[in-house]
């Protein structure tokens, strides 16, 4: 169906009044839209930031307990070799002296030190430790009283197996402090994509609305004067076709041919 210029331009105009009419009332809801998401934002940042504050500070927690559980290892390490040279530890139970309690913790920690360990795996080296250190609970209160030589060893491998526990707890609410943290994460870039998309809306309703007034001048000008009008800068839009329908060549043979003659020069 052929489209006249002037129907053409008719339709634009209308088009742009209609524009001009109902861009306000799109310009106030995007506003309100905005208004209402900008607390919610504020909101959903906000609680993302609380939770992977708390995240830091168990994981800081951790790792201050694990530093001194750790340091203290060493320290009941070294008063064991003290006391076996003294004869201090002879009466080692004989379950003890299978699981060599030191030496499982130490590759233990060294396991979820160096390794990539999933939160399961980690979990299982942790029951591991825990199950090790109540093992021996038993022995140790009942040579602390007939063997005073053994305060020392037992005073530090108290302090050991206290930040051992507080380090395994901190973890533990470290988890569940990144699992409280993930779906707040989500919600957040949710509602910041939501308010993005809003405001982008918004820019262009603004900016059509701002070209409106011209474009309907422009248009009720060609309605009006046609467009054969060279001072407003419009060649006839039915140029092209009338010289084809008369035999010509059309515009894009022409560009063609004087391409060809451009390179040829």
């Amino acid at each position: 169906m052929e489209v006249k210029p002037k129907e053409l331009a008719e339709g634009l105009l209308a088009r742009w009044k209609a524009l001009e009419e109902q861009l306000p009332n799109v310009i106030r809801n995007l506003e309100v839209e905005e208004e209402a998401l900008v607390p919610r934002v504020k909101r959903a940042v906000e609680a993302h930031r609380t939770a992977n504050e708390l995240v830091a500070e168990k994981k800081k927690e951790r790792d201050s307990a694990k530093a001194i559980a750790r340091e203290k290892l060493s320290e009941v390490k070294g008063s064991i070799e003290v006391l076996s040279k003294s004869g201090g530890m002879v009466n080692l139970d004989p379950e003890w002296k299978k699981v060599k309690l030191l030496e499982e913790l130490e590759n233990i920690e060294s396991t979820i030190e160096t390794s990539a360990l999933d939160h399961k795996e980690e979990g299982k080296l942790i029951a591991r430790r825990r199950k090790l250190i109540e093992q021996n609970e038993k022995w140790l209160k009942e040579r602390r009283s007939s063997n005073p030589e053994m305060s020392n060893y037992l005073d530090s491998r108290k302090i050991m197996v206290s930040n051992f526990k507080t380090s395994e707890y901190a973890h533990s609410r470290m988890l569940k402090a990144v699992e409280k943290a993930q779906p707040l994460y989500e919600k957040m870039v949710e509602l910041q994509s939501e308010i993005r998309d809003t405001r982008r809306q918004l820019d262009r309703a603004k900016e059509l609305y701002s070209q409106s007034s011209d474009a309907i001048v422009l248009w009720e000008g060609k309605v009006s004067t046609g467009f054969g009008d060279e001072v407003s800068g419009f060649d006839d839009l039915l140029v092209d076709m009338n010289r084809v329908l008369s035999g010509g060549p059309s515009s894009f043979a022409s560009r063609k041919t004087r391409k060809r003659k451009e390179e040829e020069e």
